[in-house]
């Protein structure tokens, strides 16, 4: 069975339109958390001062993140940004407007006037996805399951 996900707007709650209040993960799966990524490049180089090309090249890390194991932005539950000045939010969720899934929008929380490890950056984000339980990990641990069976009954000869 796969971890079913539930995008929840409670009535009690205002609907926002960039993000969704509550996200339930339940079932077998995995939860993969991502650390907060900055505006580096493969080389660790900050690629730009400009606030629209380091969200850019943010999303790109994260989605490249993601592709690590598997996933992708539509997996994505929960999304934490912090920015160095506030007023860039509208430039960030433009941005963000073209990596998650507009049909379930992940969770999120947003904090203006931050600083970071890195000097020059003007905004971290990092995102937790949920994900099935990987198919080859299950295999292997049939297989595993049917060579101990197999082992124990040869004992018993």
């Amino acid at each position: 069975m796969a971890a079913k996900i539930r995008f929840i707007n409670p009535d009690a709650l205002t609907k926002p339109p960039t993000y969704t209040q509550v996200v339930e993960v339940t079932g077998p799966g995995r939860t993969v958390y991502i650390a907060g990524q900055l505006a580096t490049g493969r080389d660790g180089a900050l690629v730009s001062r400009d606030f629209r090309a380091q969200a850019v090249q943010v999303f790109e890390n994260l989605k490249a993140a993601l592709a690590a194991v598997g996933a992708s932005f539509k997996d994505v539950v929960k999304v934490n940004s912090y920015l160095a000045d506030i007023a860039h939010l509208p430039i960030l969720r433009d941005v963000r407007a073209g990596y998650l899934n507009a049909a379930a929008l992940p969770a999120s929380t947003t904090l203006g006037g931050s600083s970071f490890a890195r000097e020059g950056a003007l905004l971290e984000v990092e995102v937790v996805a949920a994900l099935p339980a990987r198919a080859a990990a299950s295999a292997r641990a049939k297989g595993a399951k049917r060579k101990t069976a197999a082992k124990a009954r040869g004992r018993r000869k």
